[in-house]
């Protein structure tokens, strides 16, 4: 797969972790909790940490939101997650830091949102209040720009200075412009008031994805900065899926981004972690990372009338999951491996071949015989009423044999899991 030549940007350390053109790019997501409740934050801080989540953001907008971030962090500690944890402050952030120095200093990063600093008021002491806290504890800031709450005074002063022109430019184009006009003297607002470039990151969110493509290749083409993407409000299953990648896959593709956020709306009581898995799954998709073995499956057709490889195809996407915390401890390179489970003979033992292990399934009215190739090699013929488990154990043996500090396929790139 072509390589993707990254913008190149100012690179910015997280609590440890690095975000730039230098860095690989990095999947965050945030809690939903109340961050009062801090053993309800800390179980899903994990959770999100133990899918991938490389960030997590909390909100911090009460004074006991921000007496339980220092707490939070260190039953995180407690519990062997270092992830560094990022605070989402709107209209009183400039407050709580100065009130609550622990948790000033406990945060990794401060996401700041320009619109909601000083509502009302016609200066920035509240923007320069929390860029100094910043600035006095060493961390990097997140100048956060969301068209939900844009600032009114620069976007009417810029559609007055529109409706003035010969020929005004589309209400839609003089709102993106202003988002980059926000962001941008607001980075060069907290420059002035000490930040370092190296501490900076900067978002242009909005819900279009269109919107999102136009105002991040602005934003790009006029700055260094760190750039974080994702639609601020991504919405529900697989509108939000399609609609986050539809958008964020044009960019990165044009290296554009530094870390990444898929801002799924959850099911009630459903699994925070489904948007980690998703921004993994995009930047996999793109072959920008690597996260874990791959798994694609077929849609069937007329000659797959049984669902046999269906389940197989299933079942070996479940042991993958529940096998990849283990695995990615002790087989470094397992996340790139290509697996290839095939419902009938049309394409099933070229495909097998192409893998590291393919099986090609019998398809309706065929020969109750599964072949399994390895390397591209016919390696074994697999017949009766236990070819999953039998599968399972060629894949274990493979994954310990050239996987990890005895495997020899750690040394080579190998691509991703096919299932068909």
């Amino acid at each position: 797969m072509p390589s993707i030549d990254r913008r190149q940007s100012v690179t910015v350390n997280i609590g440890g972790v690095l975000v730039g053109s230098s860095a690989p790019v990095v999947v965050q997501s945030m809690t939903n909790t109340d961050t009062a409740d801090i053993e309800s934050t800390v179980q899903q801080i994990a959770a999100l940490a133990r899918a991938g989540s490389e960030m997590v953001r909390i909100t911090v907008n009460n004074d006991e939101a921000a007496k339980a971030v220092p707490y939070i962090v260190e039953g995180l500690a407690k519990k062997g997650w270092n992830t560094p944890i990022i605070g989402d402050f709107h209209y009183n952030g400039h407050q709580l830091l100065t009130k609550y120095p622990e948790c000033a200093q406990a945060l990794s990063k401060y996401r700041i949102n320009p619109g909601n600093v000083s509502i009302g008021r016609k200066d920035d002491d509240n923007f320069r209040t929390m860029v100094e806290c910043a600035v006095k504890n060493q961390k990097p800031v997140r100048i956060g720009v969301n068209w939900g709450s844009l600032d009114q005074a620069l976007l009417t002063k810029m559609m007055d200075e529109n409706s003035k022109l010969a020929q005004p430019l589309e209400t839609r184009d003089v709102m993106l412009e202003t988002m980059v006009r926000s962001a941008l003297d607001n980075a060069a607002a907290a420059e002035s008031y000490g930040l370092r470039r190296d501490q900076i990151i900067l978002s242009a969110k909005v819900s279009g994805v269109r919107d999102l493509i136009d105002v991040y290749k602005e934003l790009a083409g006029r700055c260094d900065h760190a750039l974080h993407l994702g639609l601020t409000e991504a919405g529900m299953g697989m509108k939000g899926i399609v609609a986050s990648t539809a958008g964020l896959a044009p960019l990165l593709l044009s290296g554009i981004g530094d870390t990444i956020r898929v801002s799924l709306t959850p099911t009630p009581d459903g699994d925070r972690s489904e948007e980690v898995r998703c921004g993994q799954q995009i930047l996999q998709a793109l072959g920008i990372r690597s996260f874990t073995p791959q798994v694609t499956s077929c849609p069937g057709c007329g000659r797959t009338t049984s669902t046999y490889f269906q389940m197989l195809a299933e079942q070996v996407t479940n042991y993958i999951t529940e096998s990849m915390p283990e695995w990615k401890l002790n087989y470094p390179g397992v996340e790139e491996m290509k697996l290839a489970v095939m419902g009938c003979i049309v394409n099933g033992p070229g495909e097998s071949k192409h893998a590291n292990i393919g099986i090609s399934l019998p398809g309706t009215f065929e020969d109750p015989v599964a072949p399994v190739y390895i390397d591209g090699k016919l390696a074994k013929t697999l017949r009766g009423d236990d070819i999953v488990g039998e599968f399972q154990v060629i894949l274990d043996d493979y994954v310990k044999s050239h996987y990890g500090a005895n495997g020899s396929a750690s040394k080579a790139k190998v691509e991703e899991f096919v299932v068909l």
